[in-house]
């Protein structure tokens, strides 16, 4: 068996109003992608990462690859207009058997703790389909200008990356959601549509989503701790 782990890199970075996407922007000399990567890079149970991105930046991936000696990196692939069509794309692109294991993290997940993306892998090695996700910890509210009601929080998580899944059953998710036009915001959304049980694993804040401008704050102050 296989552990490939497929880093989506299409993003264009609208929240943050940079004309460089912020997987592409520098902390201390560094690409943010590039801390994402080497927690893959040094992980003894991932044998490949494929990088599905923009064509545009296709050189600079080439050029982090070899700056940083991810020997790891096998396919760099073309994204697609959603998130799902570029997983597919770098799917595509291995040549993986179903019992293989599919790890998808976003490229902005920079932190994330060896412990947990291994604890991540081997339970989905055991149930074939597993994600990361943090218990809600405030209370949660519904509403626009207004609160409409409030929800459970000892019901909710909140989901991050890497989620795993065994490639057939990614595969399979995929295609389904593409002959039924669905569009889901991750991949376990599309395996949950399929009907397929989904185990959660305990994240950790650590691995946050550097998604706004206070979140590239947040990160460019803990790499000046690192």
């Amino acid at each position: 068996m296989k552990v490939y782990a497929i880093i989506p890199s299409g993003g264009i970075g609208k929240r943050i109003n940079n004309s460089l996407p912020k997987q592409y922007i520098k902390f201390r000399g560094k690409e943010l992608i590039a801390y994402t990567i080497d927690i893959f890079q040094k992980c003894d149970l991932i044998d490949e990462i494929i990088v599905p991105a923009q064509k545009e930046f296709f050189n600079l991936l080439e050029e982090i690859k070899q700056r940083y000696s991810f020997t790891k990196i096998t396919n760099i692939v073309e994204g697609g207009q959603e998130r799902q069509h570029s997983v597919i794309n770098a799917l595509k692109s291995i040549a993986a058997d179903d019992i293989d294991l599919i790890v998808v993290h976003d490229a902005v997940r920079p932190l994330l703790p060896q412990n947990v993306l291994k604890n991540v892998i081997e339970t989905a090695d055991s149930s074939g389909a597993a994600v990361v996700a943090l218990k809600a910890k405030d209370t949660l509210i519904r509403g626009n200008d207004k609160i409409l009601s409030y929800a459970d929080r000892k019901e909710y998580y909140y989901v991050q990356t890497p989620q795993v899944f065994r490639y057939g059953i990614l595969l399979n998710a995929m295609q389904k959601a593409d002959s039924e036009n669905f569009i889901g915001t991750d991949e376990s959304m599309l395996v949950h549509h399929t009907g397929f049980d989904i185990k959660i694993v305990v994240g950790s804040s650590f691995n946050f989503k550097v998604t706004d401008q206070d979140d590239i704050k947040l990160f460019d102050f803990i790499t000046r701790l690192l």
